[in-house]
């Protein structure tokens, strides 16, 4: 029997939860839940905002903690090792992405609580496949958002081939935001920061950043004009996407991580004359996470973390929806 908490209704508060899990899948593994950090794609699924929300549901996509099961099938992690499981828990091996090494693309990739239940309880089981070893390096408490906020802004570097000497900036330095300027800053990139607000301002710069412009201040956007190779959105609300388009240098590119609900008011021609590009990327593949866990050992990037017990589960979900965490939150036993 694995305990957990769960949710019975859109926003509803998350209760003491049991469940079967049934026998363990031939390839699949069990792991004892040590750490979950709480991403905003958690509050979002408990509210249903994206419509596909099924309840009960228990929460909770960035887990840490220790194998305790393994399938018949699995011969690449062991009982007793550490590892990380992310926003998916499970992909069909077998399609043209998942064959190319793109298993975050895979049309039929299992979302960790998307359908099934997550890593707020004492155990969680996925595919072997998406789990990933803990490099002894990285701190097993803060490491649960790296393996969904911290892959879903560090993927973007390798897939697009961004240089050492490229210059990047980042809209929106919260829960992904922050993380991005780290990893940005030992990439080697010049960093700035899109920020609205005067304290996150000098956050922004003791990160990563090299410097910050004012996101309220149209003319100050506009200086920028003509001067990034990427721009990263990490925010989820609605801007004027033309003015960051503008920011790009030719062949630049705007790329969002957030997912904004509302769609994108942008023109061609700017677009057009610059062969700029827009894109959107979701988290990444097994071989990615573990190519950032190596990233974030080697140059002792960690996530700035709140803590709190798993029974203060619904006292962490407020503390996200309020605004104010700094940055990520994490539930620990």
């Amino acid at each position: 029997m694995i305990k957990g908490y769960a949710a019975f209704e859109a926003g509803g508060e998350l209760k003491p939860f049991e469940y079967e899990p049934g026998e363990l899948g031939r390839h699949d593994v069990e792991i004892d839940v040590e750490h979950c950090g709480i991403c905003h794609s958690d509050l979002s699924m408990l509210d249903n905002d994206w419509g596909m929300t099924q309840y009960p549901l228990v929460p909770g996509h960035e887990v840490v903690g220790t194998i305790s099961k393994v399938g018949q099938g699995v011969t690449h992690l062991q009982v007793g090792e550490k590892v990380g499981l992310g926003w998916q828990s499970g992909y069909c091996m077998t399609c043209s992405t998942c064959m190319e090494g793109d298993h975050n693309l895979c049309a039929s990739a299992a979302g960790t609580i998307v359908g099934r239940h997550g890593g707020f309880a004492d155990k969680v089981r996925a595919s072997a496949a998406s789990v990933v070893s803990l490099p002894k390096q990285i701190d097993p408490q803060s490491a649960g958002p790296l393996f969904c906020g911290g892959i879903t802004v560090f993927n973007p570097l390798i897939q697009f081939n961004i240089k050492p000497t490229s210059k990047v900036a980042v809209i929106g330095i919260g829960g992904l935001g922050h993380m991005a300027l780290q990893f940005l800053n030992a990439w080697g990139c010049d960093v700035t920061a899109f920020t609205s607000s005067a304290a996150k301002k000098k956050e922004a710069l003791a990160i990563g950043a090299h410097q910050t412009i004012d996101s309220r201040d149209p003319a100050a956007i506009e200086v920028a004009a003509g001067t990034f190779d990427l721009i990263l959105s990490t925010v989820n609300v609605k801007l004027d996407w033309n003015r960051y388009v503008a920011a790009l240098r030719p062949k630049g590119r705007l790329h969002f991580v957030g997912a904004t609900v509302e769609p994108l008011d942008l023109s061609v021609f700017p677009l057009l004359m610059g062969q700029r590009s827009v894109s959107a990327s979701p988290v990444g593949s097994p071989a990615n996470i573990a190519r950032m866990l190596a990233f974030a050992a080697q140059h002792d990037i960690k996530p700035v973390t709140e803590s709190f017990r798993f029974d203060q589960v619904n006292e962490a979900m407020a503390r996200l929806r309020s605004g104010e965490a700094r940055y990520r939150i994490v539930l620990s036993r």
